[in-house]
């Protein structure tokens, strides 16, 4: 058996060598991220999901008591949990990136913390955050008869991950951008807002007039919750989706992303 060339060999090691090392200053970042956030004292980092759980909890509460049923066919507490928990994933992301890098300076003093280890421990936060808080509450309506399982879980994990790739991306570039751009920040906060309406939390693209289907679906999140839905729904729901445009746009953004964080990174003077 022939030998691999030990140049590969070595490039191997090398390459393994960095992504461990990578991998640990993510972790003891996101551990650190944790701690700053939420503390040691009462609930701690129970507060990652919780946060996240109260607010969906209580939208689903409110829909449910003011008996919405009747305006879709669809189980409003389903309905209600894939929504709001979907909010949370992709609108939570970019507001933790913007403006991270500057209270992170110090730890940049360490020549293996770079700017994208403190993006990616920040967006795997959020995303243990959201999804924790998904899987929690998805069982505990099932659990008391509110809300079934989804009828194709692969597919809603799949929605989920491409939900959560078009956070990441998005956080990623708004996150490099809002470092030579102070105008990010202040843009972000009122855009997120104004945009909810039309996240497809609230309603189903089958929903909407012919010519209004077309336009919403240039939004990437609608795209990724129409698609989470038919899963979890089945065929009760008409989902209208184009993943190869949302795959698209989030290779567009996570590309761009990562070439901007490349160069404020050259430009970030540690303290």
């Amino acid at each position: 058996m022939s030998m691999p060339p030990a140049g590969r060999s070595e490039g191997r090691g090398a390459l393994a060598a960095a992504f461990d090392v990578q991998r640990r200053v993510i972790w003891a970042l996101l551990l650190r991220e944790m701690i700053t956030r939420y503390g040691r004292h009462n609930f701690g980092f129970l507060w990652l999901f919780l946060e996240p759980m109260l607010f969906t909890l209580a939208v689903t509460l409110l829909w449910v008591g003011l008996d919405l049923n009747h305006v879709s066919s669809l189980p409003i507490t389903a309905f209600a949990v894939t929504g709001y928990s979907s909010i949370l994933l992709w609108r939570n992301m970019p507001g933790r990136l913007i403006g991270s890098i500057g209270p992170n300076l110090a730890l940049m003093f360490h020549r293996q913390v770079k700017v994208i280890d403190i993006f990616l421990s920040r967006l795997a936060l959020e995303f243990m955050g959201a999804t924790i808080s998904f899987i929690v509450l998805t069982i505990l309506f099932v659990g008391i008869d509110w809300m079934k399982l989804p009828e194709d879980l692969l597919q809603v994990c799949v929605g989920w991950m491409l939900l959560a790739w078009f956070g990441a991306g998005l956080a990623i570039l708004l996150g490099a951008l809002a470092e030579d751009y102070d105008i990010v920040e202040k843009l972000w906060h009122p855009f997120a807002y104004l945009i909810l309406p039309l996240s497809g939390a609230a309603f189903t693209v089958d929903t909407l007039p012919p010519g209004g289907q077309q336009w919403i679906l240039y939004l990437p999140m609608v795209n990724a919750i129409e698609y989470l839905r038919e899963g979890y729904f089945g065929s009760v729901v008409h989902a209208h989706y184009d993943l190869a445009y949302l795959v698209s746009v989030n290779l567009l953004l996570t590309g761009l992303g990562f070439a901007k964080t490349r160069v404020i990174s050259q430009k970030v003077v540690p303290e």
